[in-house]
């Protein structure tokens, strides 16, 4: 394995934990549920440990909940948009609910399948989903970097005596 290689996983991995979870602007982002958050989470791990084993990194299915989840909250969508997130809610709540809960995804709204338009859609928005978290991660970095610089220069700045103030 490259330098490179490892330290982009060690990014991605970092990224699973710390990346923003992208949401629709609009102030609904603090309303996602606990529970998805942290399903959020365990799926970035997944897709981890599945682009080790060659698969291209994207978003996830839960991720691409939350982003529907606030985009329905703030604007009407259509009907294919409405059929990728009731498809992705269902998909997601059943595979991570806890079975004492209970509660079930309600059949009357289920989404068995998607059409081919429609999961094309689905991968257009995680893939800008991934990308957009991921330029979020990059650009923490560069602003960290360069504060710990501007640390380390004042820092010196202090250290060094002047010898002549004009």
């Amino acid at each position: 394995m490259t330098t490179e290689r490892v330290e982009r996983g060690i990014s991605d991995i970092v990224g699973a934990l710390t990346d923003p979870i992208i949401v629709f602007p609009g102030g609904w982002g603090e309303d996602i549920p606990e529970w998805l958050k942290n399903t959020i989470t365990l799926e970035r791990l997944a897709m981890n440990m599945r682009a080790l084993k060659g698969e291209e990194m994207t978003g996830t299915d839960a991720e691409a909940c939350a982003y529907l989840m606030t985009v329905t909250l703030s604007q009407p969508v259509d009907s294919d948009w409405t059929q990728i997130y009731l498809y992705v809610a269902g998909k997601v709540y059943e595979g991570w609910r806890s079975k004492e809960s209970g509660t079930e995804f309600p059949e009357d709204i289920q989404v068995e399948s998607l059409t081919r338009e429609q999961e094309n859609d689905l991968n257009r928005l995680k893939e800008w989903i991934y990308r957009t978290r991921t330029r979020a991660r990059q650009e923490r970095d560069r602003a960290e970097r360069r504060e710990r610089r501007q640390e380390e220069v004042a820092r010196k700045e202090a250290l060094q005596p002047r010898m002549f103030d004009f």
